[in-house]
């Protein structure tokens, strides 16, 4: 496992670093080849917060964070919800993207209960509702401030500059995030 360590108000010491190394070196074992993960540890009031994200081949996202007292617990807490993502989207990762990068076999049966997952989810996606949305050409300005108009997290819309599809949303902060789709 190949980490991009980084640190938010907080140095990241060769203990750190080693550490996180030692606790990621886990997951090895379900990943057919060597996978890279950034991960980012900051000091938060008077704990840590963990923000673990891997881009797997052929798109799937893995992404989890964790709030503790000890960057440690932190880093323990999210290679959990990794795991628990892999297996929970193990059917449709399998069935429907054909991924052959994470290696399934190394799950056993008594995965599901130690880690309570719900079964019923590897059910077929149920797409209740369908939108046609016109694309106006504006830009990032206006469509924070369509989206706050409207009341929404995300607003979708073409850059007026590039003529490219662009998302802007509404963090948990407060603050606000672009999304540029990469070709």
């Amino acid at each position: 496992m190949k980490i991009n360590l980084t640190g938010k108000d907080i140095n990241i010491t060769d203990d750190i670093r080693y550490e996180a190394e030692r606790k990621y070196d886990r997951l090895d074992k379900y990943f057919s080849k060597e996978e890279e993960i950034n991960l980012l540890i900051s000091k938060e009031g008077n704990g840590f917060k963990a923000e673990a994200t891997m881009f797997l081949d052929k798109g799937p996202i893995l992404r989890a964070e964790a709030d503790d007292e000890t960057y440690q617990n932190a880093i323990d807490q999210t290679i959990d919800a990794l795991v628990r993502q892999i297996r929970k989207h193990k059917t449709r990762l399998t069935k429907n993207r054909h991924h052959d990068s994470i290696r399934f076999e190394n799950f056993d049966e008594t995965f599901d209960d130690e880690y309570k997952i719900d079964q019923s989810y590897d059910d077929e996606i149920n797409i209740a509702r369908t939108k046609n949305i016109p694309l106006k050409p504006m830009n990032t300005e206006e469509a924070v401030m369509q989206m706050e108009l409207l009341g929404h997290d995300f607003f979708v819309f073409y850059d007026q500059e590039e003529m490219d599809v662009r998302v802007v949303y509404k963090r948990r902060k407060g603050d606000y995030g672009l999304i540029v789709p990469a070709r």
